[in-house]
């Protein structure tokens, strides 16, 4: 039986990455980071549906979907961590196991980046590994679905 994907949400600006404040985010693009989820993904038999926007209501859709068929969700909501209820308000709605995963150490920048309003309704958050935050994300989340 085939196992139940992921659904990789990346928000706004993400599309950027490589380009974007590489002493912040690195030199790997959005690109690198999606082939190492479905790389991550693959290892547990399973797979990577990632997506990237810039619209706050375009990924609020995306997270109802995961109420869908998906495993779990792994989210890097960018700006929208620290100004979204309508993405908290998702993610709680689907009772999705959810990991919120963040490039760099938002506790190490601006005091503004310290809130989170997705931090309440996950199961975990990884802050500050790079992509290899995603990697661990998925990890846990197809581990935990394997066991369950």
């Amino acid at each position: 039986m085939a196992k139940l994907p992921i659904l990789v949400l990346n928000g706004p600006n993400l599309n950027l990455l490589g380009s974007r404040e590489p002493g912040i985010y690195g030199s790997m693009t959005l690109d690198d980071i999606d082939a190492a989820c479905r790389d991550a993904a693959a290892q547990h038999g399973s797979t990577a549906d990632c997506r990237q926007s810039n619209i706050e209501g375009e990924l609020v859709g995306w997270i109802q979907e995961t109420a869908k068929g998906f495993a779990g969700l792994v989210i890097n909501a960018g700006a929208y961590t620290h100004t979204s209820v309508a993405l908290r308000d998702a993610i709680a709605g689907t009772g999705t196991p959810t990991i919120e995963v963040h490039i760099s150490n938002v506790y190490a920048r601006e005091s503004f980046r310290h809130h989170s309003y997705l931090s309440p309704v996950v199961q975990g958050v990884i802050v500050g590994l790079g992509v290899d935050g995603y990697r661990a994300a998925i990890d846990i989340l197809l581990r935990r679905a394997d066991a369950g």
